[in-house]
């Protein structure tokens, strides 16, 4: 059994372990910057999250894959620029980082040319740190509501800070009534899960030290 597959068995079971089984969140393999050789162990296991931050890379890496398997998801966790959003969506399933009105109306715009509607999570700047993306907290109610009318697909909010932020992120998703919440990496995705996680991104932890 290839490493990888051993270390996703492992963090699955470490999940189980700590949830209710209708609780168990579904895991991202961050596979970004990993070659697609070093994925494959994972998709032959029948793993179909992944997680991704540049659609360039992302074209040439699963384009392939992606025509083979139906099945499997991709994940864009990264940013997404106005101008790569006909290209995002022809790839991702799941779009990780809204985070304006701008890039909304974009990706209302070309769902419509491509009859294809990923699943997005709103990106929230939990912290109102500046040099963070993100919509701001008092913000989120109405920015919701501009996606809703735009006919996009939310189906919760995304964290991209540390664990400080775990427990006001799952009050938000509350308050929104939102089914899903994308938090926790590999170094903190089990304070995620006791915060209502229904998505961590794990990477290092499955695919070892980036290069």
């Amino acid at each position: 059994m290839h490493n990888t597959v051993k270390n996703l068995i492992y963090i699955e079971d470490l999940i189980k372990s700590k949830v209710n089984d209708n609780k168990v969140p579904k895991i991202i393999a961050v596979s970004k910057t990993f070659p697609i050789e070093s994925i494959l162990p994972l998709i032959e296991h029948g793993h179909l999250h992944y997680g991704e931050n540049k659609v360039q890379e992302t074209l040439v890496k699963w384009t392939e894959v992606k025509n083979h398997n139906n099945n499997i998801k991709l994940h864009l966790i990264g940013g997404l620029q106005t101008n790569k959003v006909k290209l995002a969506l022809k790839l991702f399933d799941y779009i990780h980082s809204l985070d304006s009105e701008k890039l909304a109306k974009k990706i209302a715009d070309e769902q419509v040319k491509q009859n294809k509607k990923p699943k997005i999570f709103i990106q929230v700047n939990i912290g109102n740190e500046v040099q963070k993306s993100g919509i701001k907290q008092e913000e989120l109610i109405g920015f919701y509501k501009y996606c809703k009318n735009l006919n996009l697909d939310i189906i919760g909010t995304n964290g991209q800070n540390t664990g400080n932020y775990f427990y006001a992120m799952n009050k938000i998703n509350e308050e929104l009534n939102f089914k899903d919440l994308s938090i926790g990496m590999s170094g903190d995705y089990l304070d995620a899960i006791k915060n209502n996680a229904t998505y961590v991104r794990i990477g290092s932890k499955i695919f070892g030290s980036r290069n």
